[in-house]
């Protein structure tokens, strides 16, 4: 990595390439999200000659805004390093801590919880969690599958929700809807509207 770093900082230095100095966070958006996406399609292809130069691409796209980042300094590439690994270890207490996991649900679900608490306990709508930079189609697929999973959560909830209430309601009255035993149920009126 400190290869491509010290040739990031000559193309970027006095004597280097006019296009590389001039580049921002902003600008390099777009080169980033497609290095991504031919990272992706490479993956898919399986071709094992391919892969590597696709990577080589995305990890060129991360050395590029950390050495911007470290030019107005904000950040350089060894914070950036750091940031993942401390996450990895913290959302890996099974291998890291004294989490015992039965199995991969529960690693999904301590990933889980641990993200939520590094938000502060607040967790995401399912639809804050697609990145706005995705393409179209692949951020319409991702909407519609978070909506049908959060109708799915909700339905469960309320069910939850539902069961609690009718466990309430029959200890309020003692049980069962019987003569004198608590609350009785309102009858409808006759009419269309039943």
């Amino acid at each position: 990595m400190q290869r491509l770093l010290e040739l990031m900082k000559t193309l970027r230095g006095p004597d280097g390439c006019p296009w590389d100095r001039e580049q921002t966070h902003l600008s390099l958006r777009p080169y980033l999200l497609e290095e991504a996406a031919e990272a992706v399609d490479a993956l898919s292809h399986g071709d094992m000659r391919e892969i590597p130069d696709e990577l080589g691409d995305v990890l060129f796209q991360v050395a590029f805004h950390s050495i911007i980042a470290e030019e107005n300094g904000d950040f350089g590439y060894s914070d950036v390093e750091n940031a993942v690994c401390e996450k990895l270890i913290r959302r890996h207490p099974h291998i890291f801590g004294e989490v015992t996991v039965s199995g991969v649900q529960e690693v999904v679900h301590n990933w889980n919880e641990i993200k939520k608490l590094e938000r502060g306990g607040r967790e995401k709508h399912p639809l804050e969690r697609i990145p706005a930079a995705l393409g179209s189609l692949e951020r319409e697929r991702q909407t519609q599958m978070a909506l049908n999973t959060h109708k799915l959560e909700k339905a469960e909830g309320t069910k939850r929700l539902e069961r609690r209430a009718g466990r309430s309601r029959r200890a309020e009255c003692g049980g069962g809807l019987g003569a004198g035993s608590g609350p009785q149920p309102r009858t409808r009126a006759a009419g269309p509207y039943r």
